[in-house]
């Protein structure tokens, strides 16, 4: 083994300790009864599946308006490009409690378009579609970039040659461009649904109900301290975790070898 080699096994060990290490003993010492009981409490697990299903709403409606999105950006180049790329990446770095304001400015009752959906039933504040565009609008980065990264990679050239060989720009789309830049578009679609699945700081300041994991996270920290929330974090983790593990070994099992 090299110097190098070794120095840079150093490092890679205290970032896996850094990473790994609060999570682990978050849940190794998490109180076995009271984190059977936290499975099995209802408010918990209706918070793990408001989490769950809103992140996947969230994750559809991203892949319908992000990855056209990224292939514009990935094939054209027009005025103020780099100018639409840093205001795509703004949701990532901003405050989160900041984009919850945001939303509310734009979706609230007493706003032009958070009252035309309601005159249609449609309420975002304090109901699961306000989680749902929360979580779209601070995950969806993810999901655009790897797109545009994803088109990126792949030649113009073979749709051109697809389309000479009788295919039509739909076709030629769908059945060269889209699976050859599989790999990219599937990894960004499982970094953004994991991003929105994880959001808090957005969703507590549009919708603080119906509670998300995090949120009843951090409502039974505030109400009954860190005896309490702890066995729901360690859940909440465990579950996260099997999930993320799962999407990531269908993609592995479904790429091209």
């Amino acid at each position: 083994m090299t110097s190098r080699t070794a120095l840079f096994s150093l490092a890679a060990g205290l970032a896996l300790m850094f990473l790994a290490g609060p999570l682990v003993k978050l849940v190794v010492s998490a109180d076995a009864h009271s984190l059977l009981e936290a499975f099995v409490d209802p408010q918990v697990l209706a918070a793990i599946w408001t989490s769950v299903a809103a992140a996947t709403w969230a994750t559809m409606l991203g892949a319908i308006v992000g990855l056209p999105l990224g292939f514009l950006l990935a094939r054209y180049d027009f005025p103020a490009k780099a100018l639409l790329e840093g205001l795509i990446d703004l949701p990532i770095v901003m405050p989160h409690p900041i984009a919850g304001i945001a939303l509310l400015f734009v979706f609230g009752r007493r706003f032009f378009v958070g009252h035309a959906f309601g005159m249609l039933g449609v309420r975002f504040a304090g109901a699961v579609p306000g989680i749902v565009i929360a979580m779209l609008f601070v995950s969806a980065p993810f999901l655009i970039n790897a797109a545009r990264d994803g088109f990126r990679a792949v030649d113009p050239r073979l749709e051109s040659v697809a389309r000479t060989l009788g295919r039509g720009p739909w076709s030629a789309f769908f059945g060269v461009t889209v699976p050859l830049a599989r790999g990219a578009l599937v990894s960004g679609a499982v970094m953004m649904w994991a991003r929105a699945l994880s959001e808090f700081g957005a969703v507590v300041v549009l919708a603080y109900y119906p509670m998300t994991a995090p949120v009843l996270i951090y409502d039974r920290f505030e109400s009954f301290g860190l005896a309490a929330a702890q066995p729901v974090a360690a859940a909440v983790v465990i579950v996260a975790l099997g999930l993320f593990a799962a999407l990531r070994w269908l993609n592995l099992r479904q790429a091209p070898q």
